[in-house]
């Protein structure tokens, strides 16, 4: 067997100031290496590398710098006086089910009559409706919090104030216009709001608000046991589990409220959150990015995708531990129906690449069927991508309707391209790399041009923009310079995820010595040779590509720093990708 040599990834190898990274590395005791890695993301001086090593809960900004935040606070003290009942609208998935969470516990812990309702995906769709504000108030609400949602729910928020209920707006989508008419309206993207970080989740708006009512309500609840989840260390941790799986950028205060969550979740005291992470086979162990997103948020996804996401919230607010259990269990099974729903719709969607290449041919992939799982179709988008590299949305049509989901490439926003055809959908939204539509069957033919069309038009316009896959690697290393100490220090960078990719590195002139070696039929291991030093590595899913080169070839390399899973003493690194030794 010989090893694939990827043509068609083009590597970009990091520019940085060697002055500041040795500045850097001499103050605070780093390896080069991790200097480097530091000043490409921006990190340029040891006074801010050090707070992005080691983030303190105290790095977090004043939740009142945000616009509104004294009247949301004041309004909520008001309902909780006068006994008022206050009702939280979230979203079905993980960052709207945690943002639920957050401040339910909150609103809980400072003696709150609280309650919360998320739509159901396939019943109601995303986003406020009338038909919630006509229950709340059938159900004597009179102020309702809206979670990751709601910033453009105009008419909505107009028939609740007619209806008798205050909204409180928290959401992290950029406005559409005028804000709504709100009592008060918490959006870092305001363009009247000068919070400093403008990329929080929609839970990590929902977080500010938590720590705005726990810093100013303690003083008047002060013979109220608090419970302890109701602490801003505790809510922390739901908030990363939120964060890290909405891939918002990974900098800043996104930063504090992940890695300080992280750090919590390895002794989790909620029940919920405790079997949650029995079921998926961390807990009792330090977690990372990729066991959020692999591990639990899929799962909490997957009630949200295949019904109902209330599970996801009863979860984590379960008072039994046995309770817990059996949602938890919920939640494993409702995610196992959905990989099995998901795996038909993307053999399907593949199946249709290969027979018809024409696809190709469109630089956005617009794919409709009857039939498809409207909650796993995101996540066949993604797959599309993931194989092709270029914008992909995929329709479920039901009767004359069709729901669609798209996701992106870096450099091309899809909500632009739905924008310049806007007249086309019943509804749509969402963000430059991920996005939701509603359209009427008989225009999808129309989607497809107008998509066409509009990505044509803007690769003309950046002759050096395509959607040719890249590689962004961050520095050379040399197979010699590697060792535990280093692979530590860089672990100190986690969590890695959006605008902390995790560490690329390219090295010249590799050997193989041994293998490949197939192992779970898609997977290939080998030893590799540079400058005389040889490592362990492995290649995922190495086998789906079909171009290999001969072992005698010199080769280049780009690879990520690790540990064998089973021998976490040995290193190991991670293969990305390979050519034939002509890189300069």
């Amino acid at each position: 067997m010989g090893v694939k040599v990827s043509k068609d990834k083009r590597w970009n190898l990091c520019r940085y100031n060697r002055e500041r990274v040795l500045t850097i590395a001499h103050t605070l005791g780093l390896f080069e290496t991790t200097a480097s890695i530091l000043a490409i993301r921006g990190i340029d001086s040891p006074e801010v590398a050090e707070k992005f090593i080691s983030p303190s809960i105290n790095d977090l900004n004043s939740p009142f710098l945000m616009a509104d935040m004294h009247v949301a606070v004041e309004r909520i003290k008001r309902a909780i006086e006068k006994k008022e009942k206050i009702l939280i609208h979230g979203d079905y998935d993980v960052d709207g089910t945690m943002a639920t969470v957050i401040l339910k516990h909150c609103l809980m812990s400072i003696g709150a009559s609280v309650g919360y309702y998320i739509p159901q995906r396939l019943v109601d769709g995303c986003g406020m409706k009338e038909n919630c504000i006509d229950w709340a108030r059938s159900e004597g609400y009179t102020l309702l919090i809206s979670v990751d949602c709601g910033i453009r729910a105009h008419s909505v928020i107009d028939y609740a104030r007619l209806s008798g209920i205050d909204v409180i707006v928290t959401d992290h989508h950029p406005p559409e216009g005028d804000i709504p008419t709100a009592v008060a309206v918490l959006n870092p993207k305001r363009s009247d709001c000068f919070y400093p970080e403008k990329n929080l989740a929609g839970c990590g708006v929902a977080f500010k608000l938590a720590q705005a009512l726990i810093e100013k309500y303690k003083p008047f609840n002060k013979n109220r046991k608090e419970c302890e989840i109701g602490s801003i260390e505790s809510l922390m941790k739901i908030a990363a589990i939120g964060t890290i799986a909405d891939m918002v950028p990974l900098l800043g205060e996104n930063r504090v409220i992940a890695k300080r969550g992280l750090v919590g979740l390895s002794s989790a005291n909620n029940f919920g959150l405790k079997a949650l992470l029995e079921v998926a086979g961390i807990s009792g162990r330090s977690l990372n990015c990729n066991d959020i997103g692999f591990k639990l948020a899929p799962r909490i996804n997957a009630v949200g995708r295949m019904g109902g996401a209330s599970a996801a919230v009863e979860l984590f607010t379960a008072a039994d531990p046995k309770i817990a259990t059996k949602l938890a269990q919920e939640l494993n099974e409702q995610n196992f129906v959905r990989q099995k729903t998901e795996a038909e719709i993307i053999g399907e969607v593949m199946e249709r690449l290969e027979k018809d290449p024409s696809v190709f041919e469109s630089p956005v992939i617009v794919l409709a069927a009857e039939g498809w799982h409207r909650g796993v179709i995101g996540i066949a988008a993604s797959k599309i991508v993931e194989k092709i590299h270029k914008p992909a949305i995929v329709i479920s049509i039901e009767g004359n309707i069709g729901y669609g989901s798209g996701r992106s490439v870096r450099g091309f926003s899809l909500l632009d391209g739905l924008n310049n055809c806007r007249e086309l959908f019943e509804r749509y939204g969402g963000h430059s790399q991920a996005a939701g539509l509603t359209i009427k069957a008989d225009l999808i033919d129309s989607l497809k041009e107008s998509l066409r069309k509009f990505a044509t038009e803007k690769l003309k316009e950046n002759q050096q923009q395509d959607f040719t896959p890249s590689l962004d690697i961050d520095t050379e290393l040399s197979f010699a310079e590697i060792n535990q100490d280093l692979i530590k220090e860089i672990s100190s960078l986690e969590p890695f995820g959006v605008g902390n990719p995790y560490p690329l590195f390219l090295a010249r002139g590799v050997k193989i010595v041994d293998g490949p070696k197939l192992f779970k039929g898609k997977h290939l291991k080998f030893a590799l040779s540079h400058r005389g030093h040889v490592l362990d590595a492995v290649w995922w899913g190495a086998v789906t590509e079909q171009k290999f080169s001969s072992r005698s070839e010199e080769l280049d390399l780009v690879f990520s720093l690790g540990e064998n899973y089973w021998s976490p003493s040995q290193i190991q690194i991670s293969i990305k990708d390979m050519k034939v030794g002509v890189t300069k």
